[in-house]
């Protein structure tokens, strides 16, 4: 592998690990819902957070890419 060259894996991390996080965050809400509300209002927001900066990451990597793309031509 390159030095210069980040691996396919690195970059799936970069582009979707708060929405993986968040899934699995919303999977807790789910499964705590009504059982322990502190657990519940905890992943919810922490969901809520996750999902918000794995939106803006996914958001970012895509409009960079088509900046690549244009800047090509």
């Amino acid at each position: 592998m390159e030095k210069g060259k980040p691996s396919r894996l690195e970059g799936g991390r970069a582009k979707y690990a708060g929405i993986v996080v968040a899934l699995g965050l919303l999977y807790n809400v789910v499964q705590y819902w009504g059982e322990n509300w502190f657990w519940t209002i905890f992943f919810s927001l922490g969901a809520l957070i996750c999902g918000t900066i794995g939106y803006f990451d996914l958001r970012r990597a895509i409009l960079n890419n088509k900046f690549r793309t244009n800047n090509k031509n």
